[in-house]
C-alpha cells in the first residue's frame, strides 16, 4: 500500500464516521416536535378565537320615536345586544350611520323602518333585519289581538238582553272598523350599500388578509435583499407607493370592491403595507433573522385575528375589538371602508394609526442601522 493510501485511510474512516454519527438526538427531536404542535395550536386559537367568542353585542343603533316605543322594540332583543343612541330625526339617524357612530337605526311611528348600512357590517345588517321581522310579527299580533277584542265585545252585546235595544255611546261599526284597519308594514331601508361586485361584503373583508401578507413579504425581502439605512428606506417607501398603486389598481379597477378615490385608496393601502414592511425590516435590523419572525407574529396573530375585518369590533369580548384598531390590519380595514363607502366619518384615527407604525418601523431600521451594513468580504 503506498504512503499515499495510507495517509487517506483515516481521513475516510473519519469522514464515515462523522456521516453516520450526525442523526439528531431523540430528545432533541421529540422537543422540535412538541414545539411545532404549540405553535400549530397557538395559531389555531389565534385565528378561531374571534369567531368563536364573537355575539351580538353593544351593537350602537339609533332609534326615532318615545320613549315608551323605544323601549317596547328594544326590549325584546337579547339582554346587552344593543346599544341605543337616540336620534331626533330619520335624517339625524342616516346622518350618525354616515358617519360611523352607528350601524343603523330603528324609525317608530305610523310608517316603521328599519335602516341599515350593509356597507359598515353585513353582520350588523342582517342583526337589524332580524329586529324588523320581529317588530312587523309583533304588530301583526297586536292587531290580531286588537280584532279579537272587538269581536268578542260585539258578541256580547249580540248575546246581551238589550242586545235589540239602541245602546247610548255604543260603538257601532267597530267590528269592521277594526278588520278594515290598515296593518303597518316595517320597512328595511339599505342607507349604505355594498358595490354590486360585492354584495355580501365577502371581497372587501377578505382583502385584508393579503395586504397583511403583502406587507409581511416586502418586509421579508426588504430585509434580506437590501443593506444599508437609507437604502432600506428607499425601498420600503418605494414598495408602498408601487404596491398601493397596482393593489388598489387590482381592488377597485378591476374586482370593483374598493369605491371612491383610487389614488386615495392607494395612499391608504401603501402607507399599511409599507408600516408592515418598516416594522419587520426595522426588527431586522435591530435584533436580526428573529425580527423577522417577530414582525410577523405581530402583524398576522395579534393584529390580525382581533382587526374586525369580517364582524363589528364591539362583537369581539371587550376590550380587545378596540384594541385591534391599533393594529395595521384593524386600522388598513376600517380605512379602507370609510374612504369608500363613508366620506363623512373621521378617518383621522386609523390614517395616525398607520402613520405611527411606519414611523416606528423607521426609527427601528434607523436605531440597528450596524445591522444594515453590508457584511465584509474576507480575501
Amino acid at each position: 500500500m503506498s504512503t499515499q493510501s495510507i495517509a487517506q485511510a483515516p481521513q475516510h474512516a473519519h469522514r464515515a464516521d462523522t456521516t453516520t454519527g450526525a442523526h439528531t438526538p431523540w430528545a432533541h427531536a421529540l422537543r422540535a416536535a412538541a414545539l411545532a404542535a404549540a405553535i400549530v395550536c397557538v395559531v389555531l386559537i389565534a385565528f378561531a378565537w374571534p369567531s368563536v367568542t364573537a355575539k351580538v353585542q353593544n351593537l350602537p343603533i339609533a332609534a326615532v320615536g318615545s320613549p315608551d316605543q323605544i323601549s317596547q322594540v328594544t326590549s325584546k332583543a337579547p339582554q346587552g345586544a344593543l346599544d341605543v343612541r337616540t336620534a331626533s330625526s330619520r335624517d339625524d339617524a342616516i346622518a350618525q350611520i354616515q358617519r360611523r357612530e352607528v350601524y343603523g337605526a330603528i324609525v317608530l311611528g305610523k310608517s316603521p323602518e328599519i335602516l341599515v348600512a350593509s356597507a359598515a357590517s353585513p353582520v350588523a345588517s342582517q342583526a337589524l333585519t332580524q329586529i324588523g321581522a320581529q317588530m312587523q310579527q309583533g304588530i301583526q299580533q297586536q292587531v290580531i289581538a286588537q280584532l279579537k277584542q272587538a269581536l268578542q265585545q260585539a258578541q256580547q252585546r249580540a248575546q246581551s238582553p238589550q242586545a235589540g235595544a239602541p245602546q247610548t255611546g255604543a260603538p257601532q261599526g267597530a267590528t269592521p272598523a277594526a278588520g278594515s284597519q290598515a296593518v303597518p308594514t316595517v320597512t328595511v331601508t339599505d342607507v349604505a350599500p355594498l358595490s354590486s361586485d360585492d354584495p355580501r361584503g365577502t371581497g372587501l373583508a377578505i382583502a385584508g388578509l393579503p395586504l397583511v401578507i403583502g406587507g409581511i413579504l416586502g418586509g421579508v425581502l426588504i430585509s434580506l435583499l437590501v443593506s444599508g439605512t437609507w437604502r432600506r428606506f428607499g425601498a420600503v417607501l418605494a414598495y408602498g407607493v408601487a404596491g398601493g398603486l397596482g393593489l388598489a389598481g387590482i381592488l377597485q379597477g378591476w374586482f370593483h370592491i374598493l369605491q371612491s378615490s383610487y389614488l386615495l385608496n392607494a395612499a391608504a393601502i401603501g402607507l399599511g403595507i409599507a408600516a408592515t414592511a418598516a416594522i419587520i425590516t426595522g426588527l431586522n435590523a435591530l435584533i436580526g433573522r428573529a425580527g423577522i419572525a417577530l414582525g410577523a407574529v405581530i402583524t398576522i396573530l395579534i393584529g390580525n385575528p382581533i382587526s374586525s375585518l369580517t364582524q363589528p369590533r364591539e362583537f369581539l369580548p371587550a376590550p380587545w375589538g378596540d384594541v385591534g384598531q391599533w393594529f395595521v390590519p384593524g386600522a388598513s380595514g376600517t380605512l379602507l371602508r370609510e374612504l369608500s363607502y363613508f366620506p363623512s366619518a373621521d378617518a383621522a384615527f386609523p390614517w395616525l394609526v398607520l402613520a405611527g407604525w411606519a414611523v416606528v418601523g423607521a426609527l427601528l431600521i434607523a436605531v440597528g442601522r450596524f445591522r444594515n451594513q453590508p457584511t465584509a468580504v474576507e480575501v
